[in-house]
């Protein structure tokens, strides 16, 4: 199954994956950076976001707690010492019902970071960290 799946569109974790788990379905999620809004600060643009207009229609929902979000992430990227794309990615992974996120690589520390999110393994702590700030979201996308 491809779902968005990713820190700030947690929605999947109610009802389909528990499934994809329970009848032994891969899950490949779509966006697992959240649109690179989990890669740096909240407000700042790109060339892509500013052109991107499916990705202007994401993650306005819960605005401030979706920033919070964003700031964990950052804040347990500088207290490790790694980009903030390996902490989102590395969350990803510590799901069981992820198989394999698909990662948008357009440039060579893209990949590089998808491949050491593999390896970064975070604590019960950060993970909740991560978690704490979540609300509640209504499916938009696909």
């Amino acid at each position: 199954m491809q779902d968005q799946y990713n820190l700030v569109m947690r929605e999947e974790e109610r009802e389909m994956l528990p499934y994809c788990l329970d009848q032994g379905v891969g899950t490949l999620p779509w966006s697992p950076l959240a649109r690179g809004r989990l890669t740096r600060d909240w407000d700042q643009r790109t060339s892509r976001s500013s052109a991107d207009a499916f990705g202007g229609t994401l993650y306005r929902q819960a605005e401030e707690a979706d920033r919070r979000v964003a700031a964990t992430v950052a804040a347990i990227a500088s207290e490790r010492g790694v980009p903030r794309a390996q902490v989102a990615l590395a969350w990803l992974l510590h799901k069981p019902a992820v198989t394999a996120p698909i990662v948008g690589v357009t440039k060579e520390q893209h990949l590089t970071d998808a491949a050491a999110a593999v390896e970064l393994k975070l604590s019960d702590d950060e993970l909740a960290r991560l978690e704490a700030d979540y609300v509640p979201h209504v499916p938009e996308g696909f």
